[in-house]
């Protein structure tokens, strides 16, 4: 067999509702809608209460991209939940902390398997082990996130903490940390 997702509801809807306002598959939301129109949000955010695309604040598109052309994204790592064991010592050794980045990037910038690089932005910058991998997708480089800050006497962080990178602007309707929308330049230390 197979499963059906929101098999009761296809079968009645009337009797078996959605949890949503209505009842019913909702494309528009009007809760979206309600926020948008009260919260005073910065310039260039958007809520939209359609599924619209809307580009991160850094992205391929952005201008910064001359500068900062390769977009870093954060993943969870094998060895932590979060930040929570990144100070095992034994958990370090066995999956330690790299920046993965597609060949073709790599060559570009004369990087191999396991050389030192520099990962920067104008927030901050870490110098980490790169791992060369066809897993990422050229112009894409990742760092598992969760690595504890390390830093040196010119607080360069030697750890593979992404939060050095990240900005601290808030999203728009979660007004956390957004992820993925990192701009950087890579090369080798």
């Amino acid at each position: 067999g197979h499963h059906v997702a929101y098999k009761a509801f296809r079968e009645d809807p009337q009797a078996n509702p959605l949890t949503t306002p209505s009842g019913k598959i909702e494309i528009y939301s009007q809760a979206l809608a309600d926020i948008a129109a009260t919260w005073e949000l910065p310039e260039g955010d958007v809520i939209d209460p359609l599924p619209i695309y809307t580009p991160g604040f850094e992205s391929y598109q952005d201008p910064l991209n001359k500068q900062y052309p390769l977009q870093l994204t954060g993943f969870h790592y094998k060895s932590r939940v979060h930040s929570t064991y990144g100070n095992v010592d034994v958990l370090k050794a066995a999956c330690r902390q790299e920046m993965w980045i597609n060949p073709l990037d790599a060559q570009k910038r004369g990087i191999h398997n396991g050389d030192k690089v520099r990962i920067f932005n104008d927030r901050g910058e870490v110098h980490i082990e790169a791992k060369v991998t066809p897993r990422m997708m050229p112009g894409v480089v990742a760092l598992g996130e969760g690595a504890w800050y390390d830093p040196d006497a010119k607080r360069v962080d030697k750890g593979g903490c992404i939060n050095v990178l990240t900005t601290q602007r808030p999203s728009p309707l979660a007004k956390g940390n957004p992820s993925h929308t990192n701009l950087v330049q890579v090369e080798k230390v």
